[in-house]
């Protein structure tokens, strides 16, 4: 929709009196000379006033001779018997100004009127900065509309989400040639809602479709609908649907559907949420009420669909959803070839083994990992981006930033090189691990002193309980380590044993993989959308205190049990963890060709691998 500035006829008026009254103004301090009245009388008595005028509280008049090269003059009367002196001397009375009802009004209208027009002029902007605008505003839509040419997106612009981009495309089929799709009896889908974590593309999708088909795009938030006034948020929706209507074919979008659409809660207390459900009911209303064949779809977003309300995701309202992912090594590389183009590459700069250093990464990460490279090279004032830049931009995300001013003293340092090592020794010796990529004795982000990267080969989708315990051997080599050379533990590993133990606990409780406790499911919780599940779900647990206290000891024995055996394979390599972490202390960081040197000399564990 093409922007149109608008004028308004007032400001014209008001700018043209002001430029009248300046110039009046200025006229009149320029030719008019202002006197007292003891140097008026002078001037009666000498004969150099040639007129008067007699007004309630002044004489002005004009100079049979110009004084000061100014032809009139204006005074204060003190003394009325001068009127008989101004008759005796013979000098014209021009005219008495007599003061009428017309001009008191206008002397007190007009300033209260400019007042009240530049009060209101900076409260209108002010509201409008303030985003709550005037009242007769307020039930109107806040929804920003964009064209074709606005959006500025297209199906080229998303990568590595290529199911979501193909159902999609649906939608835009339709919305070019609404009666050619529907000749066979079929219907567009009223609602679709794409759900997946933060930063994978859902905006962009949307706005993509609305780019690819071109036609009008209506994007809103859904915390937009509800102000403090009750009923503002329903009369927002029927507003938008109306809009939407009168420029159809047209694509309604609403990101962060869930703080709008959230479950009602059943005997709720009267007031608190009431507004958002009144808001609710209103879109509910707007789902059943509109015909798609009038080329409208509603198009929402959310990461949180398990708190969404029931009555929401039903069929005949947003009948279909679409999941948009994090995308895998293939995705990751579409997704950097898209965002590599707009910064200057070195040549040996791989999309590919970037991908496989970012696992889990989402394509807003993937746009900030690129940003970031290209930061610290122009950082370093180079001609391009390097693959080390890559390299540096992953840890400075992952790990955090570096904190060299964090001096650790020499006792400290050792420890913490000998905790390294015992992940990465751990890691190169069992199989079935990520490769280890880098060590460091670095401190980095908030509580860091040294890190261990990983990088994983291939994307997983499952583990076996053999993978799982490797993967807890791994974050206990650290904490064996140090039980190894010096016999003690520290609480360098509170943060590996706080993943270990959710590991450990999730093999016993959610994946039944503990021969005891049977192929039985204990935590009935679903986790959330972004892998949070609900804390207080031990509150509402379906097993007896008798159970709670076997998994408890189970947990207990598969990371102890683990913790033994990773303790006896880096004894058994206790030579090469002097020997590396040593070389570590020198280096302060190896990377992938120091760690190959390490690779061959470990030794594998004894008997049954873990």
């Amino acid at each position: 929709m093409e922007k149109k500035t608008e004028y308004n006829i007032w400001y014209w008026v008001v700018a043209f009196v002001a430029v009248l009254f300046l110039q009046n103004a200025i006229a009149g301090w320029r030719s008019v000379a202002p006197i007292n009245f003891s140097q008026f009388q002078t001037y009666l008595e000498d004969g150099k006033i040639e007129s008067v005028t007699v007004g309630r509280d002044t004489i002005s008049g004009r100079f049979t001779v110009p004084v000061e090269g100014k032809n009139d003059f204006v005074t204060t009367i003190v003394d009325p018997s001068i009127l008989q002196l101004i008759d005796k001397k013979g000098v014209e009375i021009t005219g008495v100004p007599q003061n009428t009802f017309l001009g008191t009004l206008i002397s007190w209208v007009a300033p209260a009127l400019v007042f009240f027009g530049i009060w209101m002029l900076l409260f209108r902007k002010f509201a409008d900065r303030q985003g709550f605008g005037g009242f007769m505003q307020v039930g109107k839509s806040k929804a920003k509309v964009y064209m074709e040419k606005e959006t500025g997106v297209s199906f080229a612009d998303v990568a590595g989400v290529d199911e979501a981009k193909a159902e999609l495309e649906e939608v835009v089929q339709f919305l070019r040639n609404p009666a050619d799709y529907g000749k066979l009896g079929a219907r567009i889908p009223k609602g679709i809602l794409l759900v997946g974590p933060p930063g994978t593309g859902k905006t962009l999708l949307a706005r993509a479709v609305a780019g690819e088909a071109g036609v009008t795009f209506f994007s809103i938030s859904g915390s937009e609908f509800v102000e403090m006034f009750v009923g503002v948020g329903a009369a927002r929706v029927r507003d938008l649907f109306e809009q939407a209507r009168k420029s159809a074919p047209a694509i309604i979008f609403i990101d962060e559907l869930d703080a709008l659409g959230r479950a009602r809660a059943a005997g709720q207390v009267a007031g608190g949420h009431d507004e958002r459900e009144q808001t609710l009911n209103q879109l509910l209303t707007e789902l059943d009420g509109f015909d798609p064949s009038a080329g409208i779809v509603l198009l929402a977003a959310t990461n949180r669909p398990e708190i969404l309300d029931p009555a929401l995701l039903r069929a005949g309202r947003f009948d279909r959803q679409v999941l948009v992912d994090k995308p895998d090594k293939k995705g990751r590389i579409q997704i950097l070839g898209v965002h590599m183009k707009k910064v200057t590459l070195a040549p040996d700069v791989d999309a590919e083994k970037v991908a496989a250093l970012t696992p889990g990464f989402s394509g807003a990460d993937l746009a900030n990992l690129v940003n970031e490279a290209a930061l610290l090279a122009t950082r370093r004032k180079a001609d391009a981006v390097t693959m080390e830049d890559f390299n540096n931009a992953v840890e400075r995300i992952v790990a955090g930033l570096e904190k060299r001013n964090r001096v650790l003293n020499a006792r400290e340092r050792e420890i913490v090189a000998h905790h390294e090592m015992g992940h990465a020794l751990v890691a190169m010796a069992l199989p079935g691990v990520d490769p280890v990529h880098k060590v460091s004795i670095i401190p980095r982000g908030i509580g860091a002193l040294g890190y261990t990267i990983q990088r994983p080969t291939e994307d997983r989708f499952l583990m076996t309980r053999e993978e799982l315990e490797n993967k807890i051997a791994v974050l206990l080599g650290g904490r064996a380590a140090e039980k190894v050379i010096y016999d003690h533990l520290s609480t360098g590993a509170a943060d590996d044993l706080v993943k270990a133990t959710d590991i450990a606990r999730a093999m016993v409780a959610r994946y039944g993989m503990d021969p005891d406790l049977g192929h039985v499911s204990y935590d009935s919780e679903r986790p959330g959308f972004l892998g949070t599940g609900d804390q207080s779900s031990w509150l509402n647990r379906r097993y007896s205190d008798a159970t709670a206290e076997r998994m408890d000891a189970k947990v207990r024995d598969i990371v102890d049990g683990v913790f033994e055996r990773t303790v006896a394979l880096l004894t058994a390599n206790r030579a090469l963890l002097d020997e590396t972490a040593q070389r570590l202390l020198e280096k302060e960081t190896l990377d992938e060709t120091d760690l190959a040197e390490v690779q061959g000399k470990v030794h594998p564990p004894r008997g049954k691998a873990t």
